[in-house]
């Protein structure tokens, strides 16, 4: 028992110490990666579809009709994300696809009853709860945020730049 604690201080005596200001955004860090995975565990649990669907879904309820190039845009997601995303609720009859007027290439997307009642039995916020609440933060909070994070961005050395159209629920 002895040659445990020896150990244990022995480490915690060699370790470098940690900058408390670093630890504590660490930490926030952390909770927030908490919150937006049991979050989107929620959803799924509930119904039995991911995150970036049941807001897919939920923004197509929003706006009957909508196309795969609008509801990319609406979602700041790529295109191709988009594309998966719906022929994966099409596919489970969530969603249908109706060819448009005169450019038969172009679908019109909206929910079948389905894809409603899911939506009916989720609660949200649809678009995760980090999106949510930065919603809620005011303009020169918002701004400080992004500079301060592009800021930590570029000290990262293996930053995607991709990712950052990738939804939160798929990382």
């Amino acid at each position: 028992m002895p040659r445990k604690n020896s150990v244990a201080s022995s480490v915690a005596s060699t370790a470098t110490p940690v900058n408390a200001d670093a630890a504590l955004v660490l930490r926030r860090f952390r909770q927030i990666f908490n919150a937006v995975k049991s979050h989107f565990q929620q959803l799924e649990k509930r119904s039995g579809l991911g995150g970036a669907q049941i807001w897919t879904l939920s923004v197509i309820q929003q706006h009957p009709g909508i196309g795969t190039g609008a509801l990319a845009q609406a979602m700041d997601i790529h295109q191709s994300t988009t594309s998966n995303l719906v022929k994966l609720l099409i596919e489970r009859e969530l969603v249908e696809a109706r060819k448009s007027g005169s450019d038969r290439r172009s679908v019109q997307l909206h929910v079948l009853p389905a894809g409603a009642k899911i939506l009916k039995h989720v609660r949200g916020p649809y678009t995760g709860v980090l999106p949510d609440a930065l919603e809620r933060l005011d303009a020169v909070t918002l701004t400080n945020l992004n500079r301060d994070l592009s800021r930590l961005t570029v000290l990262l050395s293996n930053v995607d730049e991709d990712s950052a159209l990738t939804p939160l629920a798929e990382l």
